[in-house]
């Protein structure tokens, strides 16, 4: 059973649901029926006893109940399940009348007062019996107590014989319950073996098949949709995988390629020791570039992974900029490029990351700044946002490329970016930075400058 198929299992379980309702409904079905006989059958008597009572009262004296007794035998003729009792309270005269079918003598010990009340009991005979008691008076005053008896040999006979027949029927009734319930759990998975026949196309190599969402019930309709958007992080996904692969082949052979063009050339003669020395600093300049290009690609996937946490803590960031600038303020004198900070806030960051980010972004605004211009670093406080903004006046980044800037490897100009010693990943970390503080990096260039970055926190 814990193989089988979700549409036997289903259908299995209406099955069991629907014979449950049936036995159900049988059981309503039998003691509604018993019920209403039962009330018929009160019902009846009341109304006979009625009769009996106006028929004594009005015109049977206790010496006529022998010889007129025409009135109560039509009440009792016709019917072979009715008898009628009448006794006398004193004991010397007990038995007044009887018509109809005898009865135990047990009848006799059933309480009798002035108002109208039913006994059910059984005979001897197992027979179901119910009776109706009353004290009444006859023409002359008489005191008498009338029992009226009904056996319900025929209710009982009706209710098994509907028991019967319904039990007869309830084979066929499953059988017709499972059949149907098969055939609707499989014609309402249908669009399930559709899904599975798609899913098998999906491969690594193929992701481009979608789940139709059209036409379903909403249940199937939002998990083909939510598949579907699956599947379209997963195109996205292993496309951005794809192209980081290329990249980083095509950024690792370059240096590779030039360490083993210069060690061959050099080894094809002798050389003197200065030609030595100036290839050993050419390969230390293309293994560190390797080196940086590993330590940030290390660093991505350390900050990319979801479990991981940083310690924020309130951070002022105007003396954290200060500092980073200060770093940088000897490659900004030999360019001719000032520096200014302006503005001040606080936010939740932290330091290190902080540092490394804004780095990043000052790195590339002291590289593309014009001789004799100024960066501006500005800090300003907008709701419950802090604002860093590293602005440099020197040429802008296209519309088109401004989406692509926080990828890795992409460059804008990568020629030259390649020959001043960047490695790509420069704007992808920073963007992962403020990704693990809940913030934002954003970008506003035009044409013929500035351009701006902005590190959006959230503030302290």
């Amino acid at each position: 059973m814990n193989n089988a198929s979700l549409s036997l299992r289903l259908g299995l379980s209406v099955t069991l649901m629907g014979a449950a309702l049936v036995l159900l409904l049988a059981c309503l079905a039998v003691f509604a029926l018993d019920h209403e006989l039962d009330n018929r059958a009160r019902k009846d008597l009341a109304r006979k006893m009625l009769q009996v009572e106006h028929n004594l009262r009005v015109d049977l004296r206790s010496e006529d109940l022998g010889s007129r007794a025409h009135p109560l035998l039509d009440l009792v003729m016709g019917h072979d399940n009715l008898s009628l009792s009448v006794l006398a309270l004193e004991a010397r005269h007990p038995h007044l009348l009887s018509l109809g079918p005898a009865l135990d003598a047990s009848v006799g010990a059933l309480r009798s007062d002035a108002r109208l009340a039913f006994h059910a009991w059984r005979d001897s005979k197992g027979n179901q019996i119910l009776t109706a008691t009353r004290l009444m008076r006859l023409r002359d005053d008489t005191p008498v107590r009338v029992m009226m008896s009904l056996n319900r040999a025929d209710d009982n006979a009706l209710l098994q014989a509907y028991l019967h027949s319904t039990l007869l029927a309830l084979p066929l009734l499953l059988l017709l319950i499972g059949a149907g319930a098969r055939w609707l759990t499989r014609r309402g998975l249908k669009p399930l073996r559709h899904f599975r026949r798609i899913a098998g196309q999906v491969s690594a190599q193929d992701l481009q098949h979608r789940l139709p969402a059209s036409g379903l019930p909403l249940e199937l309709a939002e998990l083909a949709s939510s598949i579907n958007v699956m599947l379209d992080r997963l195109d996205q996904g292993v496309s951005q995988l794809s192209q980081f692969s290329d990249d980083l082949a095509h950024e690792l052979r370059t240096p590779l390629s030039n360490l083993m063009g210069k060690a061959q050339v050099t080894l094809a003669r002798e050389r003197d020791n200065a030609n030595y020395r100036e290839v050993l600093e050419d390969s230390i300049e293309e293994l560190t570039r390797l080196n940086r290009i590993i330590n940030d690609m290390l660093f991505l996937a350390q900050v990319s992974q979801p479990q991981t946490q940083i310690t924020l803590k309130p951070l002022a960031l105007a003396d954290e900029t200060a500092r980073v600038v200060e770093l940088f303020a000897c490659s900004a004198e030999l360019k001719a490029v000032a520096l200014c900070v302006q503005g001040w806030g606080t936010a939740a960051a932290d330091r290190l990351m902080f540092q490394r980010a804004l780095s990043n972004l000052l790195s590339n605004a002291i590289r593309h700044c014009p001789e004799g211009k100024t960066v501006n670093l500005r800090i300003e406080r907008v709701g419950n946002e802090v604002r860093l903004a590293v602005e440099n006046p020197g040429p802008g980044i296209g519309k088109e490329h401004q989406p692509y800037l926080f990828e890795r490897f992409y460059r804008v100009g990568s020629g030259r970016s390649r020959l001043e010693g960047g490695t790509g990943l420069g704007l992808a970390i920073v963007k992962s930075i403020m990704q693990l503080h809940g913030g934002r990096v954003e970008v506003s260039s035009s044409p013929l400058g500035p351009t701006r970055f902005t590190l959006v926190f959230v503030a302290e």
